[in-house]
Formats: structure tokens, C-alpha cells, sequence
């Protein structure tokens, strides 16, 4: 089992602090908890009382929210509840007692919508809740033993490729069918699937990705291969900040591969809608490429994508 690690999130209220794990901590059910006998069904938020200043105690998928009262600021006290936390995780305290968590036989309300993406062979898929913490990308069903929805999806014999991120699922189609004949299909699907708090990706942690990949940060610090240059930490900067969410909205990610000094060149691997679609090329060259030459002067001169 991977160890949990917490990162400190801000939030739009001053008061509240959100720390965000890089594992589930409830899959299907979200818990907001104003003092200790309100949280005598978990043991994490009943230990987080016992700080003075925690008004409130809110915990859903992938992260503890904490509501303060004044008597502290933030800056002061948040990396040593973060502290806190990763600690008590890592001891295995429970996040809800076992009795308590009683949802196999409660269906869980979730809504899943159908989006056209830029590239035609593939639709999005996008639910009403979190599916998981980082990008996974399952190109045949061998790649799929830890992805229990990407397996039973892969029995469709007219999918090609899944790609899952975030609240949504990319699936790439073979011609052999159109969108309009399967895609009611694979949306009431997916959504029974998820209604019945099924797992979408097994003891799923950031950790799980390969160490030569730089995985989406969903708000989660990104994990960067060790010993790159400036120029490259630059370029994930940039990706991260300004390219992921508008590729993410149409159903893809881009990812950082590798960056020659020499050529001055920039290689990503697209993935989801991006990879293959027919407009990728050009959104390399006439989205990102531009984008890379305009902030990185002198630095970066082509972008190329790895399998696009």
C-alpha cells in the first residue's frame, strides 16, 4: 500500500483550508462534522478536534476541509495539521468507522452527460462526481487489472482506447460504429455502473504513476522527474498553468516528455480526444508551440508530440 501524502489547498474562504490527499478517503459519500460527539463516527475528524481552533470538519473523496475559528491564522498552523493528518493516515486511523459505512446497498445519485470532443472518434463521458485523483489512460483491456469500469467497458467491442481524468471518461470508438447508435448506450452504462458505488481504479494513489511521466496535478502537487533542467520545469509550469485545463475540457491531457537543448525542441504525449485527433497537429503548432516560443524566448522552437 502506498504511503498517503497531504497538500495544502487554499480555498475562496479565508477560514476554511482544504488538504488534499493523493488516495480516496470515501468514495461515495461526503461528511461535514461541527464538533467531536457529531464525529464519534470517525475517528480522523474526532482527533481533529481536539486543536483548539477547528470549527468544522468536512471530509469527502480526496480531501479534509477544515473550518477555523479566529483565534489562529492559517499560515501559522496549516503545514503542521498537514503534518497532522499525513501522520495519523499513515497509522491507519480509520476515516469512518466500518459499522457506519453501510452504502453497498444504498445507490448513490449520479447524472453522466455526453459531450462531443474536437477529435470524432471520441466522445466524453462526464459524471456529477469525482472518479479519480489522476489521469489513467488504458489502451487494451490487458492494461486494465487495476481499472474494474475500464475492463467492463473494454467488453463494447466497438472501443478502442479509455481514457479516464477528473469527473469524466474519453472513450475512442472504432468505425465500425457510430456515436449516434452507441452513445445512449455507454452513457446509462456508466451511470448504473456509478450509481451502484462500483470502484472505477483499484487502490488508486498519484504514486502509481510511472516515475518518468509527470502526472495531472487536480489540484495535487505534481510529481516531477528529478534532475531537470530549468527549461523543462519551465515548460511543466506552462503546461500545467495554461494548456492542461483547456485540453481537459475537451476531453484530453498533455503531458511533458522530454525537452532538447540542442534542438530547441519540446516533446508531449497527448492522450484521451488529443491523441490522434485530427486537429492535434495544429493545435501543437499553432496553440502551443506559439505559446512556448512567446514565453520561453529563445528556448523553444518546435513542440512535438510523442504518439499525436
Amino acid at each position: 500500500m502506498n504511503s498517503f501524502t497531504v497538500n495544502i489547498q487554499l480555498t475562496s474562504n479565508p477560514a476554511i483550508v482544504k488538504f488534499e490527499t493523493n488516495q480516496f478517503l470515501t468514495r461515495h459519500e461526503s461528511f461535514e462534522f461541527k464538533n467531536i460527539e457529531e464525529a464519534a463516527k470517525s475517528p480522523i475528524a474526532q482527533q481533529l478536534f481536539y486543536l483548539p481552533f477547528v470549527k468544522t470538519v468536512f471530509i469527502a473523496q480526496n480531501f479534509i476541509a477544515i473550518e477555523k475559528y479566529n483565534i489562529v491564522e492559517w499560515p501559522d498552523v496549516q503545514e503542521e495539521v498537514a503534518e497532522q493528518l499525513s501522520a495519523a493516515l499513515n497509522k491507519g486511523i480509520e476515516i469512518l468507522k466500518e459499522t457506519e459505512v453501510t452504502t453497498s446497498s444504498k445507490k448513490v445519485p449520479v447524472t453522466v452527460y455526453a459531450e462531443s470532443t474536437p477529435n470524432p472518434s471520441v466522445m466524453k463521458f462526464v459524471a456529477n462526481k469525482k472518479l479519480v485523483i489522476a489521469a489513467a489512460e488504458f489502451k487494451n483491456i490487458d492494461a486494465t487489472a487495476n481499472a474494474p469500469l475500464a475492463r467492463k467497458l473494454f467488453n463494447f467491442p466497438f472501443i478502442k482506447e479509455i481514457f479516464i481524468d477528473e469527473n469524466y471518461i474519453s472513450i475512442n470508438k472504432y468505425e465500425v460504429a457510430q456515436w449516434e447508435e452507441i452513445t445512449l448506450e455507454l452513457r446509462e452504462f456508466i451511470t448504473q455502473y456509478l450509481q451502484e458505488g462500483n470502484e472505477v481504479l483499484i487502490n488508486e494513489t498519484i504514486e502509481e504513476k510511472k516515475a518518468d511521466q509527470v502526472p495531472q496535478s487536480n489540484g495535487i502537487e505534481v510529481k516531477r522527474p528529478e534532475n531537470l533542467d530549468d527549461v523543462s520545469n519551465q515548460v511543466i509550469d506552462i503546461l500545467e498553468e495554461y494548456i492542461k485545463p483547456a485540453v481537459a475540457s475537451d476531453g484530453g491531457n498533455i503531458m511533458f516528455d522530454s525537452y532538447n537543448a540542442e534542438t530547441k525542441t519540446v516533446k508531449v504525449i497527448l492522450q484521451g480526444a488529443c491523441s490522434g485527433c485530427p486537429s492535434s497537429t495544429a493545435t501543437l503548432k499553432n496553440g502551443i508551440e506559439t505559446m512556448m516560443r512567446d514565453m520561453l524566448h529563445g528556448k523553444v522552437n518546435y513542440v512535438e508530440a510523442v504518439n499525436g
